[in-house]
């Protein structure tokens, strides 16, 4: 089995365990024991924290997938790199701190005078919040590049998310305040970046080494160049996952927010597999682009392809056609959020069919383009957030994600095509388009229970039999298919 397939399984195993304690959080627990403005408190500190923490990575994330493999000698301490990445840091930080209190006031625009009161209490919490997302980007992405992309996604989605499971329980059964509450929340959101940062002192993987007689003037050039477009990417991507949320807050309010938020968790879902597979594929493409090896990258982009949108697909049947128990877990407030379930998973899928053709694009040799393409995306998110918020609602803003990202996932599409001649679709994408209409109609043949965890187990086990049956039966995937085999083979060896 080869690493990015091996990572891939294992990545998948852990961020569905994350799934499973991030529902119990916030499908679960955050909104039935937490109000509407206080779950919006808590998503605009994320959304601000992942929107700054981005920018103080000031592009450092796109120069160790694009560059680390010049730098790559453990004996060597790898040149300097990491200590090269944490000063990068260390004045990304200070640079987004100081930018953050410029714009402060912008952020406490609520719908009125008591939200923003109840923002302006919360708002400074993003500062620290901010550190932790900087230096956790650097310590992931370097762990990446070692070809571990396993360790970062453990961290953050399983230990992290349990962290914030005992704090709420905690601020239930302890009866803390909130104002506690989010300090531990806060405690927990930087978890990860501690543990990968001993993790690496124990791999002896951190050393603050220098070695400049290494950095000739031609790679510091290109260092200045990658980054440089690099802040353009990794700001318009993360500007482009959270910028709808801020804009939700202030166009129609926090309570509005917080069942943005809430509603916005079950469909990025969809996405779980895709994050694992992004993040090894990316070192391995770069280090074929290195060498030429136009073959492996084929390979990778029609195999992330294909293998995304199986995944995407089931999901996405899987939650629309369990749309109303959703709706039995959650209070009754929330359902004015489902269809931002549906078109958040709908988005989701898009950006899965797509495959690794972002990660393709970013570390060739014209990973300009990239920049160009997100800065584009971004503000076809802003202008149809503009336009579909003040009509729709929340379910405004989920819509302007969808079509956004249709033309952001075609002009990547355009572009590797016209350049390199490489596409990723084939008759097998169709087949999945059938397979996952066929099992989600078959669905609706099955009577409603009466309880609702009864009918989703056996309407989801219906609809994943039918599936992957078909899946297998079509051979729509070489690795469904010898998944599926050894599942089978382990099942029935006695």
């Amino acid at each position: 089995m080869g690493i990015i397939q091996k990572q891939s399984v294992t990545g998948s195993v852990i961020s569905y365990l994350g799934v499973l304690i991030g529902f119990l959080t916030t499908g679960l627990l955050l909104p039935n024991l937490l109000s509407l403005s206080e779950n919006g408190i808590i998503k605009l500190l994320v959304a601000n924290a992942a929107l700054f923490g981005q920018l103080g990575t000031l592009g450092f994330t796109g120069v160790t997938t694009r560059m680390f493999t010049y730098f790559r000698d453990k004996q060597q301490s790898h040149h300097g790199f990491m200590r090269i990445g944490v000063l990068v840091s260390l004045a990304g930080f200070a640079l987004s701190v100081i930018i953050f209190y410029l714009i402060r006031n912008w952020v406490l625009l609520g719908k009125d005078e008591a939200e923003a009161v109840m923002i302006a209490q919360y708002i400074d919490f993003v500062i620290p919040m901010i550190l932790a997302n900087i230096f956790f980007n650097l310590f992931d992405n370097f762990y990446k590049v070692l070809f571990d992309a396993v360790k970062g996604a453990l961290y953050r989605e399983v230990y992290q998310r349990i962290f914030t499971l005992a704090a709420i329980l905690w601020y239930y059964y302890g009866n803390i305040s909130f104002n506690w509450f989010i300090w531990l929340y806060v405690a927990g959101y930087a978890l990860p970046s501690l543990m990968l940062m001993f993790s690496l002192i124990k791999d002896n993987e951190f050393s603050l080494k220098a070695d400049p007689g290494f950095l000739t003037p031609g790679l510091r050039k290109s260092l200045v160049s990658v980054g440089f477009f690099s802040i353009v990417v990794g700001f318009s991507n993360i500007a482009i996952l959270n910028i709808d949320s801020l804009m939700v807050n202030n166009y129609v309010g926090l309570s509005e927010t917080g069942i943005y938020g809430i509603t916005f968790f079950f469909g990025t879902l969809v996405i779980v597999p895709s994050r694992i597979i992004q993040k090894i594929s990316s070192a391995f493409l770069a280090d074929s682009w290195k060498e030429g090896n136009t073959k492996q990258i084929r390979d990778i982009y029609y195999k992330t392809s294909i293998n995304q949108f199986i995944l995407g697909a089931l999901i996405v049947i899987g939650i629309w056609g369990n749309i109303d128990n959703i709706f039995k877990i959650l209070p009754a407030e929330y359902e004015a959020g489902k269809y931002v379930i549906l078109l958040i998973s709908l988005t989701n899928l898009l950006e899965m069919a797509g495959g690794a053709s972002a990660v393709i694009i970013s570390v060739s040799p014209k990973y300009i383009a990239l920049s160009i393409m997100m800065v584009v995306l971004l503000i076809l998110i802003v202008v149809s957030n503009m336009i579909f918020i003040p009509l729709w609602g929340i379910s405004g803003a989920a819509f302007a994600s969808l079509i956004s990202y249709f033309v952001y996932v075609l002009m990547r599409f355009w572009y590797l095509y016209y350049h390199y001649r490489l596409q990723p679709f084939h008759i097998n994408h169709l087949k999945v388009i059938v397979i996952a209409i066929s099992s989600w109609l078959l669905q609706l043949l099955i009577p409603a229970f009466n309880n609702f965890i009864i009918d989703i187990l056996i309407r989801s086990t219906a609809m994943a039999i039918v599936y992957t049956g078909l899946s297998v039966a079509l051979r729509v995937s070489e690795e469904v298919e010898a998944n599926s085999k050894l599942i089978i083979r382990y099942l029935f060896k006695r």
